[in-house]
């Protein structure tokens, strides 16, 4: 379906309903799989995680964005599977309302593709998050056949992203690679270290302790050692009658 079929669709559909300020509940279908909705939880987590201490964007998930011009609710929508905003406060939202969002677009977006939505999301969602949106960094992933792709736009056309030796992808606006690790699409930073979820840098701070621990045991085993060492040759010492304490 093109944009104009699409909008000639949505110009049917109960039009003179205009729903108040902070009144639009995301209206997304269920997701197509457990799998689905496990990535964009490690995403979320993940990116809240790293980004804790700021407070001037908004991540969510399969949660609807309503553009319409007209400030309808029935007309000019999209899902995004995970999207970002910058520049604007975090808090909790029921959908993203451009209108009531200074007028602001998803700066990345994200769609999981699957056999019922990848068409689209390769065809009429592209066109959209290119056209409309102006979305500057737009991603599509496959959790099934591990299908990665990225596109940056440049001069109000999307450019593909270039794939690191390690199979990354740059996203300018998040300054964080994507790339996948163990089967799901994880965050990795500019030098390449994966961005832990709170759980894993727990583990990272547990092993951490354990290897101090265990440094500082060897530490202190190397100084028994040594003092062993020398009481056994301060005792040799005194059986050829010398004083080890004068030498």
């Amino acid at each position: 379906m093109t944009i104009a079929q699409e909008l000639d669709f949505q110009e049917g559909i109960c039009q003179d309903v205009i729903f108040p300020p902070g009144d639009l509940y995301s209206d997304e279908p269920p997701l197509e799989s457990e799998l689905h909705l496990r990535q964009i939880i490690l995403l979320l987590t993940c990116l809240e995680w790293l980004w804790r201490d700021r407070n001037d964007f908004y991540a969510a998930g399969n949660l609807t964005i309503y553009y319409s011009l007209h400030q309808r609710k029935s007309e000019y929508f999209r899902g995004p599977d995970f999207f970002v905003v910058l520049g604007t406060e975090c808090k909790t939202r029921k959908s993203w309302v451009v209108w009531e969002e200074d007028g602001k677009y998803p700066n990345v977006i994200l769609e999981i593709l699957s056999n019922s939505t990848a068409n689209t999301d390769k065809g009429l969602k592209k066109t959209i998050y290119q056209d409309t949106f102006r979305t500057p960094d737009y991603f599509w992933f496959d959790l099934y056949t591990q299908e990665f792709a990225g596109f940056h736009l440049v001069d109000g056309e999307y450019q593909p992203l270039q794939v690191t030796e390690q199979g990354y992808l740059w996203s300018h606006q998040l300054g964080l690679y994507l790339g996948v690790y163990e089967g799901l699409l994880r965050f990795f930073t500019r030098d390449g270290q994966l961005v832990p979820t709170p759980e894993e840098t727990v583990e990272q701070v547990q092993e951490k302790a354990e290897q101090a621990e265990q440094k500082a045991e060897q530490l202190q085993q190397q100084a028994e050692q040594a003092e062993q060492k020398a009481e056994r040759l301060a005792a040799k010492l005194r059986e050829l009658n010398i004083d080890p304490d004068t030498i």
